[in-house]
């Protein structure tokens, strides 16, 4: 049973179809990586699973109940979180109070809410920062802010959406262990990424999005290989840059 399931979503702007009849499935415990050029319907796909856009067709079923037409509060209270490609704390206030934001979705007592916010803060490494006004930190420390604020919701499946983009390889892999870290406590991770080491490294399976549509699904070695992967993203360059 998937704990995730997409079938058929369909996403048109006018003439543009910017997901067409997708189809994946996120299993219990598992990293599943969507990648894919720019325009390819990544984040569009990201908004339709997570209630921010209405899809014109298909299905989304969290474990075995649908989602579609359910807004995005009410998906996340069913154990669904993302984060977002362009981080947007709130700026005024606290690192602690954004992430208690958070927490509050399903621990409406401010003050187990906070207390929740605080363990949160301490597992992706901000707690020295809790008092700290967003506006104060670093790129590096608010995408850790971000994915903290999705993590507060204590989801069962969560979405990233690029959290590694702009970061430096040393803050890149100190994310990358993060990630792992959360994905072993038993979150299910579904996750768009372009910096392909992480992605590859992180991931079970790999879907691979070109225009909207699927051309490729498979293991992290399947997809390094494919001749249709290669031609839309990768280019044979990554192939022999590639470790074997």
């Amino acid at each position: 049973m998937s704990l995730l399931e997409v079938r058929g979503l369909t996403k048109r702007f006018g003439g543009l179809v910017a997901v067409n009849a997708l189809d994946l499935a996120l299993g219990e415990r598992e990293m599943l990586g969507l990648i894919g050029p720019n325009g390819a319907g990544k984040t569009t796909a990201f908004n339709l699973i997570s209630g921010f856009m209405t899809s014109d067709a298909g299905a989304v079923r969290l474990r075995e109940r649908s989602i579609v037409g359910l807004r995005p509060h009410e998906i996340c209270r069913l154990g669904l979180a993302r984060t977002f490609q362009i981080v947007r704390p709130f700026l005024r206030m606290t690192v602690l109070e954004n992430v208690t934001v958070g927490a509050l979705a399903r621990h409406p007592d401010a003050g187990e809410a906070t207390r929740r916010a605080r363990a949160v803060l301490e597992r992706v490494g901000l707690d020295v920062k809790a008092h700290a006004h967003a506006a104060t930190l670093t790129l590096a420390e608010r995408k850790r802010l971000e994915l903290a604020r999705a993590l507060a919701t204590e989801p069962g499946v969560l979405l990233l959406d690029e959290v590694m983009a702009g970061l430096t390889p040393t803050e890149t892999a100190t994310l990358v262990a993060l990630i792992g870290t959360i994905h072993q406590s038993g979150v299910a991770i579904l996750l768009i990424e372009h910096n392909m080491r992480a992605v590859m490294a992180l991931s079970h399976r790999i879907v691979v999005l070109s225009f909207g549509e699927k051309i490729a699904e498979g293991t992290p070695a399947e997809i390094a290989n494919h001749p249709k992967v290669i031609e839309a993203y990768l280019g044979e360059e990554y192939v022999h840059a590639a470790p074997a």
